[in-house]
């Protein structure tokens, strides 16, 4: 099947799948599997225009909401941090765009860009999970696992079915200066200006890259403000929905200036990985809880780090 916008021929069942089983491990993450994806297009299927961009940030908007409502419907969303960070990503975001269309429209630099982005990010995460000092976060987690456990086996002997809960996120503050919830018993305080600052960085990058602004905040919120990963997934999600569609009709709308180059996104190739990672990112969202938190941060560390290290040696070759 040719896709005219992107130039290249794949068969329709191909995008699909490539999306749901990528989805289906990093939503775990609260990241949507976009980062993935683009390196997919780029080098497997040989899209390569600034095109590609919004292209996956038009997956990111079909795909996200089926994880969102996962982690609204369990009460694992904390929209104070949601807003923070749309807040601080979309104005980065759009700005991220224009320099991807004005200064890395080449394949070889723009590769460049993302695999030092994408290396930076994941050394981070990789030095955070190897330190040995105890962590609120770290018990937290344990504690959640602990009662996941418990209740898969009640549900499984059916006692005392329904009769137990698995912890919800409470909202205690929210201002100009902070962000404040509980999670099972621990409270975690969030800097929002901190969160605010960050997110319009981070957005710039993702802008870039084609990926929202929120996946890439998803790391930082384990690594540098120690957030237990199953509390912020969603809203790190939530955030890469919003910021995506933003960038993708800001690409579209750039696109009339520009007509010798394809910037626009194909939407239909996009429609068909966005259907495949609305399937995977469902079923991640509702296995997340099962999955060990150590499993989950070692999973994106692997992610990150395999398309980066690929992008910086194939720039120097």
């Amino acid at each position: 099947m040719y896709f005219p916008s992107a130039g290249i021929n794949v068969s329709p069942w191909l995008p699909p799948l490539v999306a749901f089983i990528i989805s289906f491990f990093t939503s775990m993450g609260g990241v949507s599997g976009a980062f993935l994806l683009l390196p997919f297009q780029v080098t497997v299927l040989g899209f390569t225009s600034p095109a590609v961009s919004a292209t996956n940030q038009l997956f990111n908007i079909i795909a996200i909401p089926s994880g969102v409502y996962r982690y609204i419907k369990e009460g694992r969303m904390i929209w104070p941090l949601t807003w923070v960070v749309i807040i601080g990503t979309l104005p980065g975001v759009l700005l991220g765009a224009i320099i991807r269309i004005r200064y890395l429209p080449n394949p070889k630099n723009f590769s460049l860009f993302a695999g030092l982005l994408l290396f930076y990010i994941g050394s981070r995460l990789m030095c955070d999970l190897l330190n040995k000092r105890q962590r609120k976060n770290v018990s937290t987690e344990e504690e959640f696992q602990a009662l996941v456990s418990r209740y898969r086996k009640e549900q499984q002997h059916r006692q005392s079915a329904g009769h137990q809960t698995l912890p919800r996120v409470a909202v205690k503050e929210c201002s100009l200066t902070h962000v404040r919830y509980d999670f099972y018993g621990q409270a975690f305080d969030i800097p929002t200006l901190g969160v605010t600052a960050l997110s319009f960085v981070v957005g710039i990058a993702g802008g870039v890259y084609g990926i929202g602004g929120g996946a890439i905040m998803a790391p930082f919120f384990v690594s540098f403000f120690e957030l237990p990963v199953y509390t912020v997934a969603g809203a790190a999600l939530m955030g890469t929905f919003v910021t995506s569609v933003a960038g993708v009709a800001f690409y579209q709308f750039l696109a009339p200036y520009y007509p010798r180059m394809a910037i626009a996104p194909d939407w239909l190739l996009g429609f068909l990985f966005g259907i495949g990672g609305f399937a995977g990112m469902y079923c991640g969202a509702r296995l997340q809880k099962f999955m060990p938190s150590r499993g989950i941060k070692c999973l994106l560390i692997f992610c990150i780090l395999f398309p980066a290290l690929k992008y910086i040696l194939g720039f120097f070759r």
